[in-house]
């Protein structure tokens, strides 16, 4: 964090600008915890200064921007309905502090089950071809956006190489950056392309032991119905699943098969409701077995799971 004299206010101006902050917020229904939130994310204070108000006699406070941006800022979250992740560059997401612009989808928390489904399925000795370790060899993150799940199966699967690709060249651009700023740049590939497009080396002997999406599964009539917040701003490269939301994951469903190895899992985030499609989507397409759906911790179901027979 710079600590130059131009990005640095006294205790009493930023709280005066909090107070102000603050009410703008709730005069136009955004969550005053976001403001918070955004402090923490460009100063050295911490909770509890900020509920005490205990930073208020300060003489500086260090901040990462001048005051005056982090105010047009917050105008831009109030009247744009700018996500608060874009404004601070940063988002929270399981251990990590991830890099994050509009040109990425900002990772949700429910994504975050998806990496402890995807050791508990790997380590499963009830799995088909156990003999076939699933927690070392070639993985694939494919829509890796900011490389979240990139990241998280880097975390906990600490003998894996990932494979992670995205149409988006922005997208990969913060993957990358995120990749090497939390020390993962070794582990992690990152390709341009659509899906399977840049893994035809994976197609032979050396295929996949697993694979994760969290594909765009929202269905286009749907995406003007969303908050301004993600239907405004989020990319819609991202969001947009086709006429009935299922496009990415049907394809995912259809191709997966002749990338993973016998016994290799396949793992992917869906929306609310579409949890029968895609368990009748693995059935059909034949080469899948011990195909499962699992909730996110709202009781929604989020993930389906299958074993390449």
């Amino acid at each position: 964090m710079s600590r130059s004299s131009d990005r640095a206010v006294s205790g009493l101006e930023l709280w005066q600008w909090r107070q102000e902050a603050r009410a703008a917020a709730e005069a136009a229904n955004v969550p005053v915890e976001e403001l918070d939130w955004l402090l923490l994310s460009v100063s050295d204070l911490d909770k509890l200064a900020l509920r005490l108000d205990s930073y208020k006699g300060r003489s500086q406070i260090p901040l990462n921007r001048p005051l005056a941006q982090l105010k047009e800022q917050w105008q831009q979250r109030i009247k744009d309905r700018v996500p608060v992740q874009y404004l601070a560059g940063v988002t929270p997401w399981r251990n990590f502090a991830l890099g994050v612009s509009p040109g990425v989808l900002i990772p949700r928390p429910e994504t975050e089950w998806a990496i402890d489904l995807a050791v508990r399925s790997a380590q499963s000795l009830s799995r088909p071809h156990p003999e076939t370790c699933l927690m070392e060899g070639n993985w694939a993150d494919l829509g890796t956006g900011s490389g979240a799940i990139a990241l998280g199966l880097a975390e906990v699967l600490p003998k894996v190489t990932l494979h992670a690709v995205d149409r988006s060249e922005a997208a990969l651009a913060i993957a990358r950056e995120n990749a090497l700023n939390l020390g993962y740049g070794d582990r992690i590939h990152f390709y341009y392309g659509s899906w399977f497009e840049p893994l035809h080396p994976f197609q032979g002997l050396n295929r996949l032991r697993g694979i994760v999406s969290n594909p765009p599964y929202i269905p286009t009539a749907m995406l003007g119905e969303l908050e301004p917040e993600v239907a405004n701003h989020e990319p819609a490269i991202a969001l947009d699943g086709g006429p009935d939301g299922l496009d990415c994951i049907r394809h995912l469903i259809a191709t997966a098969p002749t990338y993973l190895c016998p016994g290799g899992l396949l793992l992917l985030e869906m929306m609310a409701g579409q949890a029968p499609d895609v368990r009748e989507l693995l059935q059909d397409q034949g080469s899948y077995t011990q195909i499962e759906i699992f909730s996110d911790l709202a009781g929604i179901e989020r993930f389906a799971r299958a074993y390449r027979s």
